[in-house]
């Protein structure tokens, strides 16, 4: 299998890599090859969406590649959904990789067993969701890469489950954090970047979000990716996992639990505990951002250290915005090669 995965990576994708010195310590910079930002109209789609039920969930996954290959796992953001891997997956299969791309909670065809869960969208609820995904379909470990979210969810298996995590993609880095960091004020220009988790906030924004669901998440992938040209077309074939019944709940928990103003499950509490303390991740990681990146998102030099073990940092150039993955698809599927380390 290393060789076939070695055979692709040299055929399909191409990086020059440097090493540059920064103050938290040496770390790997790569440029990859410029996808720069075009009119995006594409018209690619999952086949079958497959659903199990892992947890307290019903999941709605898309599934490609070899059933007996290595398993990379794909994770997705708000207000997103699978389809920002649409174009890595073909990559990875072609790899010779099991790709497994999960609706989180509240999107798509995911819903909850049971109408008495809680639509709770603490850190610490998705990333076991991920868990029980992988136990049910016996994946023992997996590449667990994402942007937005689905970073933050792959940040805490690779820190509490290092054991089921292969190698770690992380687009901006370590995004692991709790409600008493959540607290801490920022300056006011970083505030502002955080407009919409004040908005949910209020019952205003809440009733807001959901009468102007699409219109909101529109919004943000602009704001978010200011160079990425998608199309109408684009957007609505993910926009329309929005429309779960669930997902207007989860978003709103997510943001209200980060400030300390919804509670989260007592079920999660030792993790989030645990996640409390910023856990160093040791497993073989690299992190990415993209040059044109609107949304918040740490400065790479801020957490270098938080990754003890095999490590990179790649900006990606070309005007490459948040949904990193969607507008540079072979960097993404580069980097979870490369960080397999095969």
């Amino acid at each position: 299998m290393k060789q076939i995965i070695d055979q692709h990576r040299r055929q399909f994708l191409g990086v020059a890599a440097g090493t540059v010195a920064v103050g938290l310590g040496v770390i790997e910079l790569a440029r990859a090859e410029t996808e720069a930002p075009k009119s995006s109209a594409s018209t690619a789609s999952f086949g079958a969406i497959k659903q199990i039920d892992a947890g307290v969930l019903n999941v709605g996954y898309a599934e490609a590649g070899p059933s007996n290959g290595p398993v990379a796992i794909l994770l997705h953001g708000w207000p997103y959904d699978i389809h920002a891997f649409v174009d890595v997956a073909p990559i990875l299969a072609k790899a010779g990789y099991r790709v497994i791309i999960p609706h989180l909670r509240g999107y798509g065809t995911t819903r909850f067993l049971s109408s008495e869960t809680p639509r709770n969208g603490e850190p610490a609820a998705m990333a076991d969701d991920i868990i029980a995904l992988m136990d049910k379909l016996e994946i023992k470990k997996a590449v667990i890469a994402g942007f937005d979210w689905g970073a933050r969810t792959a940040d805490i298996i690779a820190a509490l489950w290092p054991e089921r995590c292969r190698a770690l993609v992380s687009v901006s880095g370590y995004l692991i954090s709790s409600q008493a960091a959540g607290n801490a004020p920022l300056p006011p220009s970083a505030e502002l970047q955080w407009w919409y988790q004040f908005y949910f906030a209020t019952e205003r924004g809440r009733a807001g979000y959901e009468k102007y669901t699409h219109d909101f998440a529109k919004l943000i992938w602009k704001l978010a990716s200011p160079q990425w040209k998608f199309d109408d077309a684009t957007f609505n074939r993910s926009a329309a996992a929005l429309d779960n019944k669930d997902h207007v709940a989860i978003t709103i928990h997510n943001y209200r639990w980060r400030l300390g103003l919804a509670q989260g499950e007592a079920k999660y509490e030792h993790l989030e505990k645990k996640l409390a303390a910023a856990p160093v991740i040791d497993v073989p990681t690299i992190t990415m951002e993209g040059d044109a990146n609107g949304a918040p998102h740490p400065d790479p030099s801020a957490y270098a250290k938080k990754f003890s073990g095999r490590y990179e940092f790649r900006l990606i150039t070309g005007g490459i915005g948040h949904n990193l993955p969607q507008e540079a698809p072979q960097a993404f599927a580069k980097a979870v090669i490369d960080a397999d380390g095969a």
